[in-house]
């Protein structure tokens, strides 16, 4: 199995449309087209964000939109680029990140009156369809989640 480092080196050389660049996570910013990775990281994860950029991942509209995207981003890394590159994905990582993310669905879409499960309404809002109350939340991927009631 390759190095972060040395896959990083070959991707530069298959992909030069896209920038790779030494951050403090993994993460696809296709505003600037640039896969950031962390050293020492798992490979895995690299092929999950080259996953993204492959797939044109960009905006969301509805938190489920993200999910989908995660899971899709898994599946081309596996299906497409980890046995090109010789770095295999290991089943308990992606369910492991895709957990994060239904997590962080789940606590979102949890009202904050009376722990029903509510419906996305609009771009960071939700209604509960038990007692009607309205919510809007933070982005809350990589900070805590914050949940706030509407008068």
């Amino acid at each position: 199995m390759p190095s972060t480092l040395s896959l990083v080196k070959q991707l530069r050389n298959e992909y030069p449309q896209l920038t790779f660049v030494k951050g403090d996570d993994f993460h696809w910013s296709p505003s600037t087209r640039t896969i950031f990775f962390k050293v020492p990281g798992e490979t895995s994860l690299l092929l999950h964000e080259l996953g993204h950029a492959l797939l044109m991942h960009r905006q969301y509209a509805r938190d489920i939109e993200l999910l989908e995207m995660e899971q899709a981003a898994w599946t081309y890394a596996v299906s497409h680029l980890s046995n090109h590159h010789a770095a295999p994905i290991a089943i308990d990582t992606i369910e492991a990140h895709i957990d994060s993310y239904r997590d962080w669905l789940h606590a979102r879409s949890t009202c904050p009156s009376c722990a029903s499960t509510g419906v996305q309404v609009a771009k960071k809002e939700y209604k509960c369809l038990a007692c009607g109350t309205r919510w809007h939340v933070n982005e809350a991927r990589t900070c805590a989640l914050r949940r706030y009631v509407h008068d």
